[in-house]
């Protein structure tokens, strides 16, 4: 086990089969008795396109408020997810304080966003899912797994996902 595990940084592409990668986060929250921060990232689809997108909104505050909003909407879709699972997969025993689990949406290269908001709350390991086979490298792991543990100066727990 990790020594001191205070701050755990999970991050979900909020897709079906990602429940293992949390309940490995639950997990070491239990035992260490820690808070998790779930990270969902929303990747821009290129660096011109967020530009246009900025300067859209920057011209109609409509649309920054619709952007706004939806990010309202992922945050809450997350708190569902993560009561779903704890109603359904946790004992009593196991289940997360109010307090311990912090939600965040963020918009970007998803492996810079991570390591950017590990860096920001201190995270004392990274916890994400594969759907990637175990191996090294870009192909068998997975792009944003691999560039995290590339770029990355802290421990990453990596959970193969179906």
């Amino acid at each position: 086990m990790l020594p001191g595990v205070k701050r755990i940084l999970y991050a979900s592409d909020l897709q079906d089969g990602s429940r293992p990668a949390f309940r490995a986060a639950v997990s070491l929250c239990g035992h260490y008795q820690s808070h998790i921060t779930y990270l969902h990232v929303i990747e821009s689809p290129s660096r011109q396109a967020d530009r246009l997108a900025q300067q859209l909104m920057a011209q109609d505050p409509s649309l920054q408020a619709l952007h706004d909003d939806s990010l309202v909407a992922v945050r809450e879709q997350i708190l569902a997810r993560v009561q779903d699972f704890c109603a359904a997969e946790l004992d009593i025993d196991e289940q997360l304080q109010a307090d311990q689990l912090v939600a965040r949406v963020e918009e970007g290269r998803a492996w810079q966003e991570i390591l950017r908001v590990a860096d920001e709350i201190k995270a004392s390991v990274i916890v994400m899912g594969t759907r990637h086979g175990l191996g090294l490298g870009k192909k068998l792991l997975g792009s944003t797994a691999a560039k995290v543990m590339e770029h990355g100066a802290r421990p990453v727990l990596i959970v193969p996902l179906l």
